[in-house]
């Protein structure tokens, strides 16, 4: 039986998770297979999608490819229809800093500030592109962008592109609530804070060192750390019906800053 303490059963519908390998992602779309939904993973790499696939259950597909490719939006999201016909939740979680560090904007290369864009806002917006008309022929659907903090603020990290495009993609998601709500589509944001998640986020929080910890941990309300769970369950939110009159919207969480 799903799980209905989180509100929601997603029986019968379909959802395709992009960037789902570990953390935030994975988190999301376990969540949504343990309420019922059918769901696509997309994972770069294909062993480790096809792993991801068999470990979340027997309603999962892997739908392997990197979102920044040219393309690969497209390809991912014709693979998800022909397992299962349809998409009615898009999760675009696919993002990060690329392995990138805080620099100096003067030492920043264009193709590292191009890449960052790549992967956090044309991959949601071609991702979009790819289920819209699908969506709009059933007139509804929900598409839940995966933000951050540093789009509303500064990035922790400091790296310039990742701050911007954040940023943007906040402003793609209000853009595309406004464009695509007389179809019944709800589009939202989440912005988490900061949640050890990967292991680019490990090694943040290892730079930090123990004052560091500390302070960071200090400046939230709840005094703790967020989980993927935490975020996840903002994804199942906005997924389910509960959420079928909330679109443009930016939900931070992050404990309370």
């Amino acid at each position: 039986m799903p799980d209905k303490r989180a509100g929601s059963d997603f029986t019968g519908r379909v959802a395709l998770v992009t960037g789902a390998a570990r953390g935030l992602g994975r988190a999301a779309a376990e969540r949504l297979h343990a309420l019922g939904a059918s769901v696509a993973v997309n994972v770069r790499d294909v062993e480790r999608a096809e792993a991801l696939a068999t470990a979340i259950g027997p309603r999962a597909v892997a739908v392997a490819g990197d979102v920044s490719a040219p393309g690969m939006p497209d390809d991912i999201v014709r693979r998800t229809l022909h397992a299962f016909g349809r998409v009615d939740i898009l999760v675009n979680n696919a993002g990060g800093v690329l392995g990138q560090v805080g620099r100096p904007l003067e030492s920043v290369s264009p193709e590292e500030w191009q890449s960052i864009f790549d992967v956090n806002v044309s991959g949601a917006f071609y991702c979009s592109q790819a289920v819209a008309p699908g969506m709009k022929a059933a007139r509804g659907g929900r598409i839940i962008n995966i933000s951050s903090g540093a789009g509303l603020g500064i990035s922790l990290t400091g790296i310039q592109a990742y701050a911007s495009a954040k940023a943007a993609q906040i402003g793609l998601t209000r853009q595309l609530a406004h464009e695509l709500g007389a179809w019944g589509i709800t589009v939202n944001n989440i912005a988490p804070g900061f949640v050890r998640s990967n292991p680019a986020t490990e090694r943040q929080w290892e730079s930090y060192g123990e004052e560091g910890q500390r302070a960071l941990v200090d400046r939230i309300a709840l005094k703790r750390l967020g989980t993927p769970d935490d975020i996840a369950y903002g994804v199942l939110f906005f997924a389910s019906d509960h959420a079928g009159w909330i679109t443009g919207q930016v939900l931070s969480i992050d404990g309370g800053k």
